[in-house]
Formats: structure tokens, sequence, C-alpha cells
């Protein structure tokens, strides 16, 4: 069984849309055979993503730092809980070994991971497909973002496939299936 990274909000006071999203996400990678890979967060759309797995019987593999399991962040209920000491840490075994990233909207934290993956791929150390889930049209203002560097040559024409934008959770195993694989050559052309 193939590890899914998702990257996601641990905020429980966004809209119910986003909530709901987590849990179809949940229950998709479930059906599709998925095991999920996360922050290990208990609350928020982790949570939501996390407990729609486990109530399904599937695979969760939760990565969090100590500083988080202190103040009481860490999902009880997944008992494969990787403990480790830093952030760097958590995202380097988080995106280890996974089929997919998937992102669902977040906060800061979301987008530093989901840019630090970019920047991997971009430099060809990450191969995986970056898929981002639009609820709400979420990443609408960060995909634009990300065109207007290309437009303006700080990225590549080629950097478009760096990531793939989907609707909803249900859409995800068909993107994994249909995404080409990334070059691993793509160092040579990261640099405009």
């Amino acid at each position: 069984m193939k590890d899914i990274c998702v990257f996601c909000a641990s905020s429980s006071k966004v809209d119910t849309a986003y909530t709901e999203e987590a849990t179809a996400l949940g229950k998709v990678l479930v059906e599709n055979n998925y095991g999920l890979k996360y922050g290990g967060g208990a609350v928020g759309l982790m949570g939501a993503v996390a407990n729609k797995v486990l109530e399904h019987k599937g695979k969760v593999t939760g990565v969090i730092p100590h500083f988080m399991v202190e103040v009481e962040w860490e999902h009880k209920g997944v008992s494969n809980m990787i403990h480790v000491n830093t952030m760097a840490e958590r995202k380097a075994l988080m995106i280890e070994d996974v089929e997919a990233i998937v992102v669902l909207p977040g906060g800061t934290g979301t987008f530093e991971e989901l840019f630090e993956v970019l920047s991997l791929k971009k430099l060809g150390q990450f191969q995986q497909p970056i898929i981002l889930v639009n609820t709400k049209q979420f990443f609408d203002p960060l995909v634009a973002m990300l065109h207007k560097m290309i437009d303006e040559n700080f990225m590549r024409k080629e950097h478009e496939a760096l990531w793939h934008l989907v609707d909803k959770a249900s859409d995800v195993p068909m993107a994994i299936r249909q995404i080409p694989k990334w070059d691993n050559d793509a160092i040579k052309f990261a640099a405009v």
C-alpha cells in the first residue's frame, strides 16, 4: 500500500466546506487503497482527514514534532505516530516514499510545506505529483501568482507542470494516475 502525503490546515474555525472536503479525501484514500501520511494533528482539516481514514480502517502515519505533542496537538487515535525534533525533520519524513502529495487549504504552515516540495520538484529532488484540492477556489490566487512568476520569467513555462489543480477530493486518484512522471533531471531546466 502506497501512502499519500496530505498537507492541510489545523484550524477548526474554517468554513465547514473545507472540513467536509477533508473528510471526503479520507474516504477516497481508503477506497483507493492509499495510506495517509500527515502532520499528526487531531483538529482542523488534519483531524478530519485522519478521523475518516481511521473510521474506515485505513492506514494512518502521523509525523509530529515534540513541541506540538507538548501542547496536546497530537492525534491520540493514530497508533503509528512518529515523533521528531524539528519541523524540517517532519517535512522530510512526510514526503519520503509517498505516491503523491495532496494539498488541502491551509495557512502559512501548509503553504510553507507546499512551497518546499514545489522547490524540490523544480530542482529534480522530488518527482511525485503535487495536487491542490481547490475547495471554494481557495488556490486560485496562488495559482495566479505562480503563473505571474512564469509570465515574468521567474520560472519557466515547463514549471506549470509542478502542480495540478483538482476541484474536489474525488478527483485525486484519477489525477495521480494521469499526471506524467516528473523528470528527475529537472535541475537541467530549473534555472530560467
